[in-house]
């Protein structure tokens, strides 16, 4: 048996009041079964406040997660806010653990405290939720996803990096049972009985453009030539900001993650000191990029017929979804309230807990053309973890 919980305060100054609001909304909410675990998000503000250190002291469970923009639970959806999603079950199991600094040697950097949360465990667990730090200048979304296949082969893969509420991301911090880094990353193994089910959405297929290029010359997530031209004299040419873009471009590309061919959704996020674009996610050579036209109402229409997939899950007992920062920056130049929040809140099933908060890349298995989940990293996208 699994039951969920989410839960929520704005209390930001008062500590105690911040708690007791906590455990309230707990005790009216859910009754703790022999294994307790919460996945937390809060506006970067939090990590300044004592606050948010004293709230994950008291509960009797751990909790991780990231900062972002903004949030919503059942009862409440805003951006200076603290939200808890928690899960409770007597045969599911829970393994949490944080890695140091994250350093030259990824791997390493996730070995060791895998093998300290995971020890005793007979099995992998069967799934992940990962929130891996925001140094996308140092290490792509999709090099979380290698080291943890590397890691724990055949475990699915659910989570995001941190964000923030700024256009350079530089605010973006993850947490572990209360306390804030830049640079660690946190993680919940999860055993036993559990039957995660994923929904993704990214923009309507009708979005692309005839403006394409092919990528000459990249490196993980750095492009370095497309069409043999310098990539900043490429993108720049093609109309894409010589500022700090976060521009979302569909990428067609061959041999990732064992699938033959496959299109993802790629951004755009910045130009290096080298003239290389850096993406969010890895873009091989040989890839086709495609430029997308789309509107505010494209996202909202994609996000909302994603969220009432989940009201036609009967054994649902949850639900936790996280959508790229960058379409609330979308949304946000047309109106200055928090659509896919509000779409949430006005679609979910009361009686079903939820929590939604902006990524700054989104974590989420897709099914190949062999009908097999493969775990993917994703951009402007909205991913749905249904439990």
């Amino acid at each position: 048996m699994l039951k969920c919980a989410s839960v929520f305060t704005y209390e930001i100054d008062n500590p105690e009041a911040a708690l007791n609001e906590i455990k309230t909304q707990l005790a009216e909410k859910i009754t703790f079964l022999d294994n307790t675990v919460g996945i937390i998000m809060c506006n970067p503000e939090y990590t300044a406040s004592v606050v948010l250190k004293h709230v994950c002291e008291g509960l009797p469970f751990d909790v991780a997660g990231i900062t972002t923009a903004s949030q919503a639970v059942n009862d409440e959806a805003g951006d200076m806010i603290l939200t808890i999603f928690v899960m409770t079950s007597d045969d599911i199991w829970f393994r949490t653990g944080i890695t140091d600094s994250i350093n030259d040697n990824l791997y390493e950097s996730v070995k060791k405290p895998y093998d300290t949360a995971a020890a005793g465990e007979t099995e992998k667990p069967k799934l992940a939720l990962i929130f891996p730090p925001y140094i996308i200048d140092r290490y792509s979304g999709d090099a979380y996803i290698r080291v943890w296949n590397e890691i724990a082969p055949g475990t699915l893969l659910f989570g995001t990096l941190a964000a923030d509420d700024t256009l350079e991301f530089n605010g973006c911090e993850t947490i572990y049972n209360g306390v804030n880094t830049k640079d660690a990353m946190p993680f919940i193994l999860c055993y036993g009985n559990i039957n995660p089910r994923f929904l993704v959405a990214a923009l309507p297929e009708n979005t692309s453009l005839p403006l394409r290029g092919k990528v000459t010359k990249s490196k993980n997530n750095f492009v370095y030539k497309v069409n043999d031209i310098n990539a900043r004299t490429f993108f720049t040419g093609a109309g894409v900001p010589s500022s700090v873009p976060v521009f979302p471009l569909m990428i067609n590309q061959t041999g990732y993650n064992s699938d033959d061919k496959v299109s993802v959704i790629r951004e755009l996020f910045a130009y290096g000191k080298d003239d290389s674009a850096i993406f969010g996610g890895d873009v091989g050579e040989g890839s086709t990029i495609h430029f997308l036209n789309f509107d505010p109402e494209s996202i909202k229409l994609t996000t909302r017929c994603e969220i009432k997939r989940i009201n036609t899950f009967s054994d649902i007992n949850g639900a936790i979804l996280f959508s790229c920062a960058s379409r609330r920056m979308m949304l946000l130049g047309v109106n200055a309230d928090d659509a896919e929040l509000k779409i949430a809140k006005d679609t979910i099933k009361q009686k079903i807990p939820f929590m939604m908060g902006y990524s700054g890349g989104e974590i989420c298995p897709v099914m190949n053309n062999q009908g097999i989940l493969n775990n993917r990293f994703h951009n402007y996208s909205v991913v749905i973890l249904v439990i």
